[in-house]
């Protein structure tokens, strides 16, 4: 019994030897922003449809709305450029996207817009201030966030499909059998 646990300890060890050739990990390389990206993005008014899925205008996103003041929650659908407003907020939806089922990681994005009407101490009429403007992510909320002392926003959704995907059936499937009786 010792022999047998001896020559497996030796085994594994002669194993983890193998493979210490590794290559040494890639070092990154130090790049500059271009002038014309480092100003404030705006994403135009015609987004570029995608040749491959529902087309752009077909597509719904299902947005989280957190009112933090009040506790109220809401969830929100829209289409590519429409806005909703919500009390002091409107939100603008520019594009949803998601991963083909076939891909890793899977992931759920949008790139909306959010506008708060906030009244300033000096002023009396309240203004509209644009207070995130970029893409959210179902699975990585935290790659981007909207940071607003009242509201919050998230993805839950982006209703799309791919050529391939299996669509919902509402119906059970039929089966055919091919022996006679």
């Amino acid at each position: 019994m010792r022999v047998a646990t001896l020559l497996i300890c030796a085994g594994a060890v002669l194993l983890t030897a193998c493979g210490s050739d590794a290559p040494p990990p890639q070092q990154p390389q130090s790049t500059s922003v271009p002038e014309e990206l480092t100003g404030e993005v705006d994403m135009p008014d015609e987004v570029e449809n995608s040749s491959v899925g529902t087309p752009l205008e077909e597509r719904v996103v299902t947005l989280g709305l957190l009112n933090k003041r009040n506790n109220i929650s809401q969830d929100i659908e829209l289409k590519p450029g429409e806005t909703r407003r919500i009390g002091n907020a409107t939100v603008r939806l520019y594009s949803c996207e998601r991963t083909a089922p076939w891909e890793n990681p899977p992931e759920t994005g949008a790139f909306i817009q959010l506008f708060v009407n906030e009244r300033a101490e000096d002023e009396e009429q309240p203004s509209w201030k644009k207070v995130f403007s970029g893409w959210l992510f179902k699975n990585n909320p935290s790659i981007n966030v909207v940071e607003h002392p009242i509201y919050d926003v998230w993805v839950k959704d982006c209703a799309m499909s791919f050529p391939g995907e299996e669509a919902p059936s509402s119906a059970p499937a039929e089966t055919s059998d091919n022996s006679e009786t």
